[in-house]
């Protein structure tokens, strides 16, 4: 599986870890940054929501400190269901419950450990159909 992923100065150093961690289970595409100099994160934001919106890539992974930017760019986006997680349980239902297809981390909000986990669980978790896509079909407004 092939997974885009990007962050802003604050999420550097868990992109850099999670990328370390599983890369040997999952290809990456970085979209960066690629320091801990301060960047705008709106700009990897749109490039990486533009890329799943499209079907380039089916799952991505932002991280910046609050996650919270980061996710109101990327819900601008056709196709687009980010969710902020800080722990499993919310990774797990983003996922399950919401068909999110965009992990948002908060980098500065969570330890490296819960990070990595809510990436683990966020991949391993499935969507739920039934009435959780009957509520998903609702979330567009276009």
């Amino acid at each position: 599986m092939s997974i885009v992923i990007g962050c802003d100065h604050a999420g550097f150093s868990y992109k850099e870890a999670i990328k370390k961690e599983f890369s040997t289970k999952f290809e990456f595409k970085d979209l960066g940054t690629h320091s801990k100099e301060s960047v705008d994160y709106p700009i990897v934001a749109h490039s990486l929501s533009k890329l799943v919106s499209t079907g380039k890539f089916s799952i991505g992974i932002l991280i910046c400190g609050t996650a919270n930017g980061v996710a109101m760019v990327a819900n601008k986006y056709h196709n687009i269901r980010a969710a902020v997680a800080w722990c499993r349980e919310v990774a797990q239902l983003g996922r399950s419950h919401n068909h999110a297809n965009i992990l948002c981390l908060p980098a500065r909000h969570m330890t490296l450990a819960e990070a990595k986990e809510c990436f683990h669980v966020f991949l391993k978790t499935q969507p739920l159909p039934e009435r959780h896509e009957r509520r998903v079909k609702q979330i567009t407004l276009y």
